[in-house]
């Protein structure tokens, strides 16, 4: 996903936090990137270190349009299309960017397979990697 890198924060444990905006919407993130990326753009990878729970951070979307933004604060919310790998992940696709999850138990019902999802987590769990084309 391309992001244009907004603002860079350095918080308490030495990490950067920084605010994106893509086509699909913004949210805060920590940077493990360069610091000095502020003000360009970046294709960057989302890395989320907390599982899909049905029923708990993930439910069906109410719009069927991809989207990341804030919300509650402290949490970001990514809506796309998940895939259920069969081997105890899943995979969200939003606009053309896959991110990789872990299945919380009980997984899903498979019948959520390829379905719009809203996936709510702690904006401490997700990393933007930049990476060249």
């Amino acid at each position: 996903m391309l992001v244009q890198v907004e603002a860079v924060v350095q918080v308490a444990d030495g990490r950067a936090t920084v605010q994106v905006r893509s086509e699909v919407g913004a949210a805060a993130a920590f940077w493990c990137g360069d610091p000095t990326g502020v003000g360009r753009e970046h294709h960057v990878e989302w890395t989320v270190e907390e599982d899909v729970a049905w029923g708990g951070n993930t439910r069906p979307a109410t719009s069927f349009s991809p989207g990341v933004y804030e919300a509650e604060g402290c949490r970001i919310v990514f809506r796309g299309r998940l895939g259920l790998t069969g081997d105890g992940g899943a995979v969200l696709e939003v606009a053309g960017t896959c991110i990789l999850f872990d299945l919380a138990d009980p997984p899903p019902s498979t019948a959520v397979d390829g379905t719009w999802v809203e996936i709510s987590v702690e904006r401490s769990s997700v990393s933007l990697w930049p990476y060249l084309l």
